[in-house]
């Protein structure tokens, strides 16, 4: 039978707060009797958009991860929950009962990735239903995907061995894979928010004057691991290797470039760095 999975493109999501916004206005006062009680105005959030600033002048990014329910395979929430409380649809949805949840705190906090919410209010944990009484009533995408203006959430309606293939396909990432709960919100450019870069610059000397090298060579190699990866400086003379694992040890950045001497940099990584500008010498 096919399921619904949520895919997040981490590189489109600008933090615009969006999805947020839809998700309040479609909750917040709203009570959708057998899918979900209503939100609280402030509070806790049935979704929310962290970030993470990576590298060092002047090579900065920022990368904001949308996190939400994951609507797990194996639910964690579920297990903790009594009476049938949460219950995962046919579809894989993962739901909260909002009547038979009362009083049932060990529900929030159960939840490994911090997902499911406590409403004090009404006493009962609440979380992202991926608009389930939309999608019931003929919706083909939740108000989260529809309020996006950069595309960077998609829905998509497939068999697990679809979504196996997509998933491959597309090198989509789950959070959090050592939690074991078979997340159905897939990332895509997860590691612009997990892993690091390691950047640069390369620049030659003509008499008094420092010029860009454009189009030279650059190789990244690891200890014990050898070559990783090689690519080319753009126009300012920039290179940037990313998807680096943090506290990876010892790398070596190799330089060549056409009429200039090689030139190699040691680096140990440990977060996203900046290694400068690298000056090549001219072949004499």
């Amino acid at each position: 039978m096919k399921e619904r999975y949520l895919v997040i493109d981490v590189a489109q999501c600008e933090n615009c707060n969006n999805c947020f916004l839809a998700c309040k206005d479609e909750h917040v006062g709203n009570d959708w009797p057998g899918y979900a009680g209503p939100q609280p105005n402030t509070g806790p959030s049935w979704i929310c958009i962290e970030a993470r600033e990576r590298g060092e002048y002047p090579m900065i990014d920022v990368a904001y991860l949308p996190l939400l329910c994951m609507h797990c395979a194996d639910p964690p929430c579920a297990k903790a929950a009594k009476d049938g409380a949460v219950y995962k649809r046919p579809d894989g949805i993962v739901m909260i009962d909002p009547l038979k949840a009362k009083g049932q705190t060990q529900v929030a906090k159960a939840c490994p990735y911090h997902a499911v919410v406590w409403n004090a209010e009404t006493d009962t944990p609440q979380k992202c239903t991926m608009c389930a009484h939309l999608l019931d009533r003929g919706w083909d995408k939740t108000r989260c995907i529809q309020s996006c203006p950069t595309g960077a959430l998609t829905m998509h309606l497939l068999e697990p061995a679809g979504m196996e293939a997509l998933a491959a396909a597309q090198d989509l990432r789950v959070l959090s894979p050592e939690k074991r709960t078979g997340p159905r919100v897939y990332y895509r450019h997860l590691y612009r928010y997990t892993h690091c870069f390691i950047g640069g610059s390369v620049a030659t000397r003509i008499e008094s004057r420092e010029e860009c090298v454009e189009g030279a060579r650059v190789s990244l190699a690891s200890d014990g691991k050898g070559r990783l990866a090689s690519q080319t400086t753009d126009a300012f003379g920039d290179f940037r290797f990313d998807n680096i694992e943090e506290n990876s040890g010892r790398h070596i950045i190799r330089i060549e470039h056409a009429g200039h001497k090689t030139e190699t940099v040691g680096v140990d990584v440990r977060k996203s760095t900046y290694v400068g500008t690298i000056f090549l010498s001219r072949d004499s």
